[in-house]
């Protein structure tokens, strides 16, 4: 009964919001039309597998189950679920999936019209996915549902005094496919056992990613025989600390992909830089050679951009919590960034393998800097390490797929 009105209040909210924000009035309108949209697009007759990801992030780790499924098992349609718009105005001409669309809010009339109109035979909610009515439904429904790249902690609802309704929906599924050990043991105690731990999804994403990674004539010609680092996601307490490194070191180079693109924090940066710089959108073979610093003014180019630089900088560790390592990592390049990363296992991990670094200040950043600029073989070692780590942590897509039954 709560659940359901908590539901009704957000979808009033939406509706009350949508004339004066964007993000609102765009999800919004992909519900409006999400039905329609389903009976011209499905094909009678198909049986459907449904994937459901709350934004790009959690669709980045269904990605690589969604693509071996499509390679090994043609005979199924793919329907790609997104709750949030910047995930769903991202991915919404994604290739791997037959139907892609906003999820209708999850009150009991808007389940029972969605599940009758598609009818999947199966059912996978990616990373911290877990509505109750579509999961009751499913569950009613005998279709089998999973969880996929699942990860709990012990301050969740789910294992507290009054999470009661919550444990109820996690006994829905068929099988929680979990990153750790720890998950598991929660689960335990709280009497959920269809657990199996397969490891982080995003690993094999990111090979995906390195495999196809694009080549950047003009970030090559930028580097040239330079040591340089990169800077991906970064904010205005991460630039403050490596822009003072690069405006006194001459003998390095620096690439800035920042995770807020617009003009006044592209000024922002400009204005700290006491050494030659070119934005990415105005480079050309001569001026790039030129620069020493290349800030990158467009989005998609991160992932690839990170294979041209012997040291990465991850942003967001002086805010709400560090952007994606994995994707510098997998370069076998060591990865560096601020104090507030305990929230993310894979940072962890990587710190104990020596093939990351946290800072908390200048001081820390320079010394670490130079250690490794100076000390070659040291930077190998600790790159290596990075390379490893993630090697090491690969396959979770397999082992999930070999307990599906199709």
């Amino acid at each position: 009964m709560f659940y359901n009105f908590g539901i009704y209040i957000y979808s009033l909210l939406i509706h009350l919001l949508a004339p004066f924000s964007r993000k609102p009035r765009k999800m919004m309108k992909g519900h409006w039309i999400v039905y329609e949209l389903l009976r011209q697009q499905k094909e009678d007759g198909a049986k459907y597998i449904w994937f459901h990801a709350a934004s790009l992030g959690e669709f980045e780790q269904g990605r690589p189950l969604i693509e071996k499924i499509r390679e090994r098992y043609p005979e199924y349609k793919i329907l790609l679920t997104f709750f949030s718009p910047s995930g769903y105005e991202v991915r919404k001409n994604y290739k791997g999936a037959d139907i892609v669309c906003y999820l209708p809010l999850d009150k009991p009339r808007n389940v029972n019209k969605f599940l009758d109109i598609i009818q999947p035979c199966m059912a996978f909610f990616i990373k911290y996915e877990f509505w109750k009515n579509y999961l009751d439904e499913l569950h009613k429904r005998n279709i089998p549902v999973y969880s996929i790249s699942s990860i709990f902690r012990k301050e969740q609802i789910f294992f507290k005094w009054y999470g009661g309704t919550y444990r109820k929906v996690l006994a829905n599924f068929d099988q929680l496919f979990v990153q750790n050990e720890t998950s598991k043991r929660f689960l335990s105690k709280i009497g959920i056992n269809k657990v199996t731990v397969v490891g982080d999804t995003r690993f094999d994403r990111v090979l995906e990613i390195r495999q196809e990674a694009k080549d950047l004539p003009l970030v090559e010609a930028f580097k040239g025989n330079s040591m340089t680092i990169v800077a991906g996601s970064s904010w205005q307490p991460d630039e403050d600390l490596f822009i003072e490194y690069f405006n006194t070191h001459p003998d390095i180079k620096l690439i800035i992909a920042p995770h807020v693109i617009d003009e006044n924090h592209l000024v922002e940066i400009i204005s700290k830089l006491k050494r030659p710089y070119v934005r990415y959108s105005k480079a050309n073979e001569q001026n790039v050679r030129n620069a020493d610093c290349l800030i990158i003014d467009g989005f998609g180019l991160l992932s690839s951009i990170y294979r041209y630089g012997e040291i990465a900088y991850v942003g967001g560790g002086f805010g709400v919590g560090i952007h994606n390592i994995l994707e510098a990592a997998v370069y076998g390049i060591p990865v560096i960034f601020g104090p507030k990363y305990h929230k993310f296992m894979e940072a962890k991990q990587l710190l104990e393998e020596n093939g990351a670094f946290s800072i908390k200040n200048y001081e820390e950043l320079s010394q670490l800097l130079d250690k490794m600029i100076s000390d070659t073989e040291y930077l190998k070692e600790v790159g290596a390490n990075a390379d490893n780590y993630v090697r090491k942590n690969l396959g979770a897509s397999e082992k999930i797929l070999d307990q599906i039954k199709f």
